[in-house]
């Protein structure tokens, strides 16, 4: 069996200016990046007619060792309208170097569902990430700065400076570290860290905002910390923002590229959906409303972290609105949920299953809270029994929620055929009106309660100390009603993650919050959640090579 990099390797690409033209751009609209891939100008966002295409948003059940395939589930349904007569187009995030080279893997797809050039898409790509790491450098240097200057100083207390450093890698030793350090020169020694550039806030702002003046304000937005008398300090008071808008004039232009079945693929953002938002652009989202009848996008991990954020934040900051959700699960992860370790999960268990099925029960119950038209869709693999499917098939048929099996990592968009139509009968029937979970209105105990509650399932929210206090911060600095971004694993329901299946009675602890005023959310941060994770013991950087003609192997 070939692996993915061999099968993208063999594919036949098409010039990046035929799939534009699919989409009814001209080549002089272009920004091609080489041959294969290109930039797309902001002009092409037709705002008047958005709402006259579909959005199709595709989420998945709490994620597994196992693994659930979503990104993959979304290239294939978007081949698949495309087979049916559809003119469609998948557009999703762009990988981080962190998962790449760490224990996860690229996010470009797999089999005969990729996005495509795929070595490009889960390297440097088009500098859209290393746009951001530098925007975010600029606004520590220039924090640093400020409190070293004698003659144009804010006064700005270093102790309350939160705002640290980025970079695209996974790197545990740089969470905590102290700069300024050798001499007067050098500075003046704090403590402060990393966090990855997924979760830079920037990038956060660059997901969310509409175009440049909008970038230039949320940027500006960006709270730093106080001076020495308590006064909030913000980007716009170093006057850093115009700065950090020009280091992004590219990044906020959408990636167009292709599908291995020469699809039309916009790939744009990054920010991971257990520490960030977890959805692509919104700008690349209705860029690509503008110019397909249907838009197949995803959300980072499972329906509670990315899909949540997509409709409570993205949506209800932009106006967009979802037409379907497709919940993608698989036999193996829902035997992983019942308690089978993954090292067992390709054997037939009906007893297990029928443990682990709680949990796709579970976030079906959360897609109606929103009011939206749901199928679930199985990802097949060979391991998987007829009985088992029939089994997790009559569940969600029970529940009153289509269903479709389906192949798309070996046989592409054809294996996704039978989702594309119910996915055309859904749009076109269905009465559901998307609805938010909460009011940004609200307080925000009762914003993390709702979703805790509603979403998670839990019995409770508690508060450490520090969190009570940085819950204080938000009202002082009227920050109270914006949404909120829960920081939370994504591999159980509760904030811990050996408590798969769906959990009950259980606290969600809520150890401090961060203000992301340029992003118009605050984030609590439950559990052992890291905003700069480690590498495995055994990284995914050890299979990556290259050799003398430039052929890259080993990248997943």
């Amino acid at each position: 069996m070939k692996s993915d990099i061999e099968i993208a390797q063999a594919a036949t690409m098409k010039p990046i200016a035929e799939i534009a033209s699919q989409l009814g751009i001209s080549n002089d609209d272009l920004i091609p990046y080489g041959k294969y891939k290109a930039k797309l100008p902001l002009k092409l966002i037709d705002r008047k007619n958005l709402n006259q295409n579909n959005l199709i948003l595709v989420s998945a059940i709490s994620p597994t060792p196992a693994g659930e395939g979503k990104t993959t589930v979304s290239i294939g349904l978007a081949q698949a309208l495309n087979r049916i007569g559809k003119k469609a187009t998948v557009v999703i995030r762009e990988p981080s170097l962190g998962p790449v080279f760490g224990m996860k893997g690229g996010a470009a797809g797999g089999g005969y569902s990729q996005v495509l050039p795929m070595e490009d898409i889960n390297l440097h790509f088009t500098g859209d990430f290393a746009a951001v790491e530098k925007a975010h450098n600029l606004l520590s240097a220039v924090i640093d700065n400020n409190i070293q200057s004698k003659t144009r100083s804010l006064n700005i207390d270093p102790r309350t400076v939160l705002w640290k450093r980025v970079m695209d890698m996974n790197d545990r030793s740089l969470r905590n570290i102290v700069v300024g350090l050798g001499g007067t020169t050098s500075g003046i020694p704090r403590e402060t860290g990393f966090d990855i550039t997924a979760a830079s806030e920037v990038m956060a702002i660059l997901c969310l905002a509409e175009d440049i003046d909008d970038l230039k304000k949320r940027l500006g937005d960006i709270f730093v910390g106080y001076t020495f008398d308590k006064k909030p300090i913000f980007a716009r008071d170093l006057k850093v923002q115009g700065a950090m808008a020009a280091l992004l004039k590219d990044a906020i232009l959408p990636n167009l590229v292709q599908t291995i079945e020469n699809t039309p693929a916009i790939i744009h953002g990054g920010p991971f959906a257990n520490i960030a938002q977890g959805t692509n652009t919104v700008i690349a989202t209705k860029l690509g409303l503008s110019l397909s009848e249907f838009v197949v996008t995803e959300a980072g991990f499972g329906f509670d972290l990315g899909a949540e954020k997509f409709l409570d934040i993205k949506c209800e900051s932009s106006g967009l609105s979802p037409n379907a959700v497709v919940l993608v699960a698989t036999i193996r992860a829902l035997k992983y949920h019942g308690g089978v370790p993954v090292k067992e999960v390709t054997k037939p268990n009906v007893e297990a299953l029928k443990e682990g099925v709680a949990n796709m029960q579970k976030h079906i119950q959360n897609m109606d809270l929103f009011g939206i038209c749901p199928i679930v869709a199985i990802n097949r693999f060979a391991s998987d029994t007829e009985e088992e499917v029939e089994f997790v098939k009559k569940t969600a048929e029970e529940m009153g929620v289509h269903v479709s099996v389906i192949d798309v990592w070996g046989k592409g968009g054809e294996g996704a055929i039978d989702l594309a139509e119910q996915i055309t009968k859904i749009v076109s029937k269905c009465n559901c009106r998307y609805k938010p979970l909460y009011d940004w209105d609200w307080t925000p105990e009762k914003k993390i309660e709702t979703i805790a509650k509603k979403i998670y399932g839990a019995e409770a929210v508690d508060y450490t100390q520090q969190a009570k206090n940085d819950l204080k911060k938000v009202y002082d600095l009227g920050l109270d009603k914006v949404a909120v971004c829960i920081a939370k694993t994504q591999y159980s329901l509760s904030d811990n993650p050996k408590l798969l299946g769906r959990p009950k009675d259980f606290v969600v602890t809520v150890r401090q919050i961060e203000i992301a005023a340029g992003a118009r959310f605050i984030v609590p941060i439950t559990g052992q959640i890291m905003r700069m994770p480690g590498l495995p013991a055994t990284p995914a950087s050890e299979n990556v090579d290259v050799d003398n003609d430039g052929n890259i192997t080993g990248l997943m």
